[in-house]
């Protein structure tokens, strides 16, 4: 199949002040489309066109295709843990933050230490394993769809091109930016049914 750039979720201009829509313009308009586009040409190449992103992503052995096809990925998922309407997890979620980390406020120190403690580009993680609630931080396009047991609930960008418009080089600014004001909460515990994975797909 061929791989398209899914439309955001809102209006380019929905997440100002914390995001701009210049940002926005580049980081999904370029940034995503040249992963899309690069994605499509490999996967050509490599004789898998047949396969839906995920299929593509766990059947591509390391390198480019796999790079690429696990950046469209991501990046597909990441839109949509970002809302302008945020509001506070309720429920189950709310439970499971507060067992792992104390509270929401223990959750956010947490995610943000990991997330500005990262070493160069990649992206930090909320996943759920078993019944227990994890922040990773991945490398590069490393995603979790290649790893065992791990079901993604949110995500965010540590790569430069997701806030050097906005913040420059300050990735600690960006991230109390979009986890304090942005994050869909609603979106994230629809992912407590394990099915986040098909959330980013296509085909």
């Amino acid at each position: 199949m061929t791989f398209t750039l899914p439309p955001l979720p809102y209006d380019r201009d929905a997440l100002t002040p914390h995001m701009s829509p210049e940002t926005l313009d580049l980081h999904h308009g370029r940034h995503h489309q040249a992963y899309v586009d690069q994605a499509n040409t490999l996967a050509a190449a490599a004789g898998l066109r047949r396969h839906s992103l995920l299929g593509v992503i766990r059947t591509a052995p390391p390198g480019a295709l796999r790079d690429n096809a696990a950046q469209v990925w991501n990046h597909a998922f990441f839109w949509q843990c970002i809302t302008p309407d945020s509001c506070a997890p309720t429920g189950q979620l709310a439970m499971l933050i507060e067992q792992g980390f104390g509270s929401h406020e223990g959750f956010l120190e947490a995610f943000a230490a990991a997330a500005a403690g990262h070493f160069g580009s990649g992206w930090a993680w909320l996943v759920l394993e078993g019944s227990t609630l994890r922040i990773i931080a991945l490398h590069d396009g490393d995603t979790p769809a290649l790893h065992e047991g791990m079901a993604p609930l949110l995500t965010l960008d540590l790569w430069e091109h997701a806030y050097y418009v906005d913040r420059r080089n300050d990735r600690r600014a960006y991230i109390a930016a979009v986890m304090n004001n942005l994050v869909n909460w609603t979106f994230v515990a629809m992912n407590l049914d394990r099915q986040g994975l098909s959330r980013g797909d296509q085909g």
